[in-house]
């Protein structure tokens, strides 16, 4: 389906979109937050994307994209920096709204987040030389070890939502690398990834949605916890 991407994006954004102006969920207020804070991920995710695509590690369908390309990125390729992560932080609001005890404790926390680091080391250590993988996991450790350690509370908080938002980001993601359609929208280079693969998607991806949300929520966080002070010093 010519412009799938596209409407991938759409479909993903467009209900959080309009539920973000109910009453009791009220998200359009966290837009100045958001809005800088995914600024900032992009500047790190879309580097290393334009990269990876300039150099063959993964690149994309002509059959499923507009065409519209911005430094030799498909102009869907940018949307979904903002698509995906508003779709995301969307629910991860609704959920505390909605289920305010749903969070892991100082133990949990520690564990699963041990656990995380230590499986991405391993890997590493086998794989360093494949670049997804070394820049992927490098990134997703150094922010999610800061995180730990400076805002554990916050990591807890965070870590049960994306198990759950896991899910229907590997969907979008399932369809992209070419899950229940014809081709792949998405295509990598499995000699530049550990080619270990959930149906058609990568491995490193869980991970790569890990360190990008989380970056996103950290940075929300720090930001309407600045806004909060400065109006507080008045």
């Amino acid at each position: 389906m010519k412009n799938l991407y596209l409407y991938i994006n759409i479909g993903s954004f467009i209900i959080p979109f309009l539920f973000s102006f109910h009453p009791k969920l009220q998200f359009y207020k966290k837009w100045k937050y958001f809005f800088p804070a995914t600024a900032i991920m992009m500047a790190f995710y879309i580097s290393w994307d334009i990269v990876f695509t300039n150099v063959g590690f993964w690149g994309f369908n002509d059959a499923y994209i507009t065409g519209y390309k911005l430094f030799n990125l498909p102009i869907e390729e940018w949307l979904f920096f903002i698509c995906i992560p508003y779709a995301c932080l969307f629910t991860l609001h609704s959920l505390s709204y909605l289920l305010p005890n749903l969070t892991f404790n100082k133990q949990h926390t520690s564990i699963i987040h041990t656990l995380l680091i230590s499986t991405m080391i391993v890997c590493l250590w086998y794989y360093y030389d494949r670049w997804y993988t070394l820049v992927n996991f490098t990134y997703t450790i150094l922010i999610l070890g800061l995180v730990y350690n400076k805002m554990p509370t916050r990591l807890g908080r965070f870590l049960p939502t994306f198990f759950i938002i896991l899910l229907p980001f590997l969907l979008v993601n399932g369809i992209l690398t070419g899950s229940f359609i014809e081709d792949q929208v998405v295509w990598y280079d499995h000699t530049q990834n550990m080619d270990i693969r959930v149906f058609t998607i990568p491995v490193e991806d869980a991970f790569y949605a890990l360190g990008m949300l989380l970056t996103v929520y950290v940075l929300m966080e720090w930001f309407e916890s600045r806004s909060k002070k400065n109006k507080s010093d008045l």
